[in-house]
């Protein structure tokens, strides 16, 4: 069984460890899509990465290449990068480095007269929305090293005055952004997340109150607690 997302002119075939060796054949399989539909399939510009779990890597079997597809160590997937050890170092890396070059651009501005209110505008959506793009896919996957780093962006701001005095924090503005998401997820059958909740619970029991009655999924893997939906499953169950 494997997966197959598209956006725009962008295809991703995820294909699970119990099925590594059908990758030859879903590659043809996608070519052959192409090509019903007068596309083509640029092997040049395809690239193939293997995820792997770092606490089983020493066990992990390397796998032999595709023909004629490089294998990568980092993607870049719809604007997250990531690596091959899920790790978004460099994607957090990438992001302040982008902050800085608009921070650069907002002095210039406020330089030339630009008001206070306007500059913190322009921080907000711009430097801010940067830092929290998509961070639903990838907060889980960051380590407090990372938080503080990204924290720290938001922090300078409010200290050059380029950020208003009572913003939030990128921790709180994370947990807003997850919990709208995935109020979203759990009351809109039709949202592409739904299926991937484990189902509602059915007990005689009175149980503690629960922010959801959703399933507990098995937390059999380092990486699957970093997972969106476990984050949101567990959250406050405790």
């Amino acid at each position: 069984m494997h997966h197959e997302c598209k956006y725009a002119d962008d295809t991703y075939i995820i294909i699970p460890s119990d099925n590594v060796d059908s990758r030859s054949e879903e590659l043809v399989n996608v070519e052959t899509w192409a090509q019903a539909n007068n596309l083509t399939l640029n092997r040049a510009k395809s690239q193939e990465i293997v995820f792997t779990d770092k606490q089983r890597k020493p066990r992990f079997q390397q796998l032999p290449p595709l023909a004629n597809i490089s294998r990568v160590d980092v993607i870049k997937i719809l604007g997250v990068t990531a690596t091959n050890t899920l790790s978004v170092h460099e994607h957090v890396s990438n992001v302040i480095s982008s902050c800085s070059q608009s921070v650069h651009a907002l002095r210039i501005l406020r330089t030339h007269g630009m008001t206070a209110a306007s500059v913190h505008i322009i921080f907000k959506s711009v430097l801010v929305a940067k830092l929290v793009y998509a961070e639903s896919s990838w907060w889980g996957f960051a380590t407090a090293d990372n938080r503080k780093r990204l924290q720290a962006v938001i922090r300078r701001g409010i200290c050059s005055g380029l950020c208003e005095q009572h913003h939030k924090t990128i921790e709180e503005l994370v947990e807003e952004a997850d919990d709208k998401l995935f109020t979203n997820v759990m009351y809109n059958k039709q949202h592409v997340l739904h299926s991937t909740l484990s189902g509602t619970m059915d007990t005689k029991y009175h149980l503690r109150p629960r922010p959801n009655n959703f399933k507990l999924t098995a937390k059999n893997r380092s990486i699957t607690e970093c997972d969106f939906i476990t984050r949101m499953l567990f959250k406050d169950v405790y």
